[in-house]
């Protein structure tokens, strides 16, 4: 059994933390919090500490704070030669103190701290200096998840700037779908089949082969009629942007 120390109260340090006390592979020996109440409804008051100095034994630290904190945060760990991990999309493993062995533990999801997720399906990648360290963490991962990956520093940047684009981009995206039918009194609801399908369809195909819309068949009609039916400026502009993109296949503009 795995003992593992959870550092942080946000979204991704609590989504663990269930994870985790489902799992009969890990005991979750303390979390760190700066206010036990952020935590008090997943772990037993005991085992929340406030104080860096408070911190026990355990197999493995995970870090799971904002990005410009994780430096700092292990700096302040009264400890040496313990395996400490951050959970962040962009951050060098180098960023850890060196006082302790480093790692990188890095689940590639969206979270929201009210809505559950299935975290036998969320791809974790790691990352280590040594091979036993990494043991040690593949070991943990593929205790909540059927999805581990060895993912350097520099290919986390590169997945991280990938999500941007196919989570919080997208997602933009349907605020933008939402605004113009509630502007004309359409509702929402209408397009969710779509959003779904073109979800679903990446499973069996690749996104360039799954791409259909006016800019794909470069029907110019289509889309000046589109353009003139726009009357919001920032809209028309990311139109224009993914219209040209997209004729492009994403090449040079």
């Amino acid at each position: 059994m795995i003992r593992i120390t959870i550092i942080g109260s946000g979204n991704v340090a609590q989504h663990l933390i269930k994870a985790f006390s489902a799992s009969p592979l890990v005991e979750i020996v303390q979390a760190f919090s700066r206010k036990k109440e952020a935590l008090s409804h997943l772990l037993d008051s005991e085992k929340i500490v406030t104080e860096f100095t408070a911190l026990k034994n355990a197999d493995l630290y995970i870090i799971s704070v904002s990005d410009n904190a994780i430096s700092e945060v292990s700096s302040q760990l009264p400890f040496k030669d313990r395996l400490v991990v951050h959970t962040s999309g962009t951050t060098s493993i180098d960023v850890l103190d060196s006082k302790n062995k480093k790692g990188v533990f890095y689940p590639l999801q969206t979270f929201s701290k009210n809505k559950t997720v299935d975290f036998s399906i969320i791809p974790i990648c790691l990352e280590t200096k040594n091979q036993n360290d990494y043991k040690i963490l593949e070991t943990a991962a593929k205790s909540i998840s059927n999805a581990v990956f060895s993912i350097s520093s520099e290919q986390r940047k590169a997945l991280h700037v990938a999500a941007v684009f196919v989570n919080n981009f997208t997602n933009h995206l349907y605020q933008i779908g939402q605004e113009i039918c509630e502007e004309h009194q359409v509702p929402f609801k209408v397009l969710k089949p779509l959003i779904q399908e073109t979800a679903e369809k990446i499973k069996t195909l690749d996104p360039i082969d799954a791409q259909t819309g006016p800019a794909k068949r470069r029907d110019s009609v289509t889309t000046n009629a589109h353009l003139g039916f726009i009357t919001n400026e920032n809209q028309k502009n990311i139109y224009k942007i993914l219209t040209q993109s997209i004729q492009h296949n994403g090449k040079k503009l």
